[in-house]
């Protein structure tokens, strides 16, 4: 009994949206660079749609959740 084929998923077109300096400090108290990298829900924008590093990434991702932990960083809509 053979297997059934797999469906291959399209690649996507372009490049990646952001790209960042190697040399780029990520830090909890620069809210433009941050917010560059969240949805209009709060949430972080994965690896493989930013483009940046994976070791930006868990800067980025670590850096975010501080500032929303100091309350620096507002996520998410406001609920009526």
């Amino acid at each position: 009994m053979m297997k059934p084929k797999r469906k291959m998923r399209p690649r996507t077109k372009g490049g990646p949206k952001f790209m960042l300096p190697t040399e780029l400090k990520i830090d909890y108290k620069n809210f433009p660079l941050l917010q560059k990298f969240l949805s209009d829900r709060g949430k972080i924008i994965p690896r493989r749609i930013s483009g940046i590093t994976a070791t930006q990434q868990r800067q980025l991702s670590s850096s975010i959740k501080m500032a929303r932990y100091l309350g620096l960083l507002i996520t998410g809509g406001i609920k009526k």
